[in-house]
């Protein structure tokens, strides 16, 4: 069995971390999972604001989850990220990344310096100006990147590669070798939800959006002047769904729901705005993920809101599982290490 590696996810409400040997094979090996608390205060909107904090984090989870590999990969994914559709001349790959930062500066909200680039193409075409490479700039606040690696190595971890967390998501969601057609893939964490849209499993577009179930537990902790832990038990209870009794649950239903209601629609508008801007695809449906997409009655409001199917598919349909994993553990609660999961399995690209 080849070398191990460790896809780590550093969000507001737990760190988790998947170690898969093999992961350049067809068949990734999930050997680890593990997961721990965040602390308060020392993540939010998926960045790293106390990383001594998150550091003696991974220590424990390291501790907890008995991984073997201390060399890592970890997602970014939040509003100090961007991508934005960009279209260059055709050149080898390594050529257009070192050209980036002469030709996107008009496109960053900061000054080029301050950032930390990339290109992944999408596709090959012609246009006035010669043969082009079309694909996504990727860039991310070199500060924010380095808070999440400084993070890592304070837990005397080893981060091999730095990756986005909706291109990870395709990769066990949408692999191109299976998907057909362009679907949304949507992840609803704590703070952030992510969105990708993916033709044949190639990634075409992508959308940060900050927010997620704990701002769905802060709204209902307000409008019912209650504490946020009560306040998340009682949605988890009821969700938006039918089980209401009384006047008091019936509030509760209400204030959940205004706010889901808000994601919906913004998830709504975000995948509006990809076919209003390429009218010539048309998008299939919606696979959905994270821990903020178990709330009951989401899956159902979100297929109303965009009139699109929406599935929850497995990102470990194609993984193996070593002895120290359960693979009923894995069914039950995969859709919250899907993005670990995914991160580790691109160590072959980082």
């Amino acid at each position: 069995m080849g070398k191990s590696i460790v896809g780590v996810d550093i969000a507001a409400s737990s760190i988790r971390a998947v170690e898969v040997a093999d992961a350049h094979r067809g068949r990734p090996i999930v050997m680890r999972v593990a997961e721990v608390p965040t602390p308060e205060g020392a993540v939010s909107r998926g960045e790293v604001l106390e990383p001594n904090t998150v550091g003696a984090a991974l220590r424990q989870l390291w501790s907890v989850g008995r991984f073997r590999s201390r060399d890592v990969v970890l997602g970014m994914g939040n509003q100090r990220v961007l991508s934005r559709d960009l279209t260059v001349p055709h050149a080898p790959l390594a050529q257009i990344r070192e050209s980036l930062p002469f030709q996107v500066q008009d496109m960053l909200p900061v000054p080029v310096v301050d950032a930390i680039l990339d290109f992944y193409p999408v596709s090959e075409g012609v246009d006035e100006t010669g043969p082009v490479i079309r694909g996504l700039l990727v860039a991310a606040i070199k500060d924010a990147v380095l808070a999440n690696v400084r993070s890592v190595r304070l837990a005397a971890l080893n981060p091999v590669g730095v990756d986005l967390i909706p291109f990870a998501l395709t990769r066990v969601l949408a692999p191109a070798d299976a998907q057909q057609g362009t679907i949304a893939i949507i992840q609803v964490g704590a703070d952030t939800t992510s969105v990708v849209i993916a033709t044949d499993g190639v990634p075409q577009f992508v959308r940060i959006i900050p927010s997620g179930g704990d701002d769905i537990t802060r709204s209902l902790a307000g409008r019912l002047d209650i504490p946020f832990a009560q306040a998340e038990a009682v949605k988890r209870h009821f969700g938006i769904g039918p089980g209401a009794r009384t006047p008091d649950d019936a509030r509760a239903v209400a204030a959940v729901f205004d706010t889901v209601n808000e994601l919906v629609t913004s998830l709504r508008n975000t995948i509006n705005y990809y076919v209003n801007t390429r009218p010539e695809e048309t998008v299939s449906g919606i696979s959905l993920v994270g821990g903020g997409a178990r709330l009951i009655g989401f899956r159902e409001a979100l297929a109303d809101t965009t009139h699109l199917p929406v599935t929850t598919p497995s990102a470990f349909r194609d993984a193996g599982f070593g002895r120290a994993v359960r693979e009923e553990d894995i069914l039950a609660h995969g859709d919250s290490v899907a993005v670990a999961y995914g991160l580790a399995v691109g160590s072959k690209a980082a």
